[in-house]
């Protein structure tokens, strides 16, 4: 067995702790306190479903802006960029600048050529700013934030899902976008949230990667 080598790591700003880069032969992992794996290069279907759905779901929408939440190891960045026209954009909101730091480094065989895409624009900061920031700026909202709806590393995530966290992606939201969120696991207090706040959504399982035995992963489509 080829032993995991450490490669970085990074605090999360706001409190979280800390984030280590690790690599086995050409599988990398990024690990939270604790030895908890956040996610890992050879695990790559929820994230790019996230983006291929959320696309379907758009309808061929023309020049789309699409915010993603969470650079991670750009799985749905790329499956988005591959599927998202020659019009399209695509923000990418990364709250820890070494994650962007990574990509460029130790992970760019991962990444490929993803980041230097002219369509793509890198924010190193809070999605949820972004997301306050903006009225009707964004043809979908794309979250791979932490675990999902249950949080593992840092608190402040927990605002992208609450009432009012959902307000502000609605007026984030062009007339008929849509928000994706991915969740390591179902979250039945975040569907009734979604049922209260009166959007329509369909819940989604998928597979984290190839094999039957795969582990899967929860998608939420929701549209107001």
């Amino acid at each position: 067995m080829i032993p995991w080598v450490h490669l970085s790591t990074a605090t999360m700003p706001g409190g979280g702790g800390d984030l280590k880069l690790m690599r086995r032969g050409d599988e990398f992992s990024i690990m939270a306190e604790g030895g908890i794996e956040l996610m890992n290069s050879r695990l790559s279907g929820s994230e790019q479903a996230l983006a291929e759905l959320t696309l379907e779901r758009l309808g061929g929408r023309a020049a789309p802006h699409l915010l993603v939440g969470g650079l991670g190891m750009g799985f749905t960045l790329r499956a988005a960029l591959a599927a998202l026209g020659p019009d399209g954009r695509l923000t990418v909101a990364e709250l820890v600048p070494e994650v962007v730091d990574w990509a460029r480094g130790p992970m760019a065989p991962v990444h490929g050529e993803s980041l230097d895409d002219p369509r793509v624009s890198i924010r190193v900061g809070d999605v949820g700013e972004v997301i306050a920031g903006a009225r009707a700026d964004f043809d979908a909202i794309l979250l791979d934030v932490d675990n999902g709806p249950e949080g593992l590393t840092r608190r402040a995530n927990d605002g992208l899902y609450d009432f009012a966290g959902l307000e502000a992606a609605r007026r984030a939201l062009t007339p008929g976008g849509v928000l994706a969120v991915w969740s390591s696991a179902p979250h039945a207090v975040f569907s009734g949230r979604l049922r209260r706040s009166g959007f329509r959504f369909e819940e989604r399982r998928v597979k984290a990667g190839p094999g039957r035995r795969k582990a899967s992963h929860v998608i939420w489509l929701i549209q107001d």
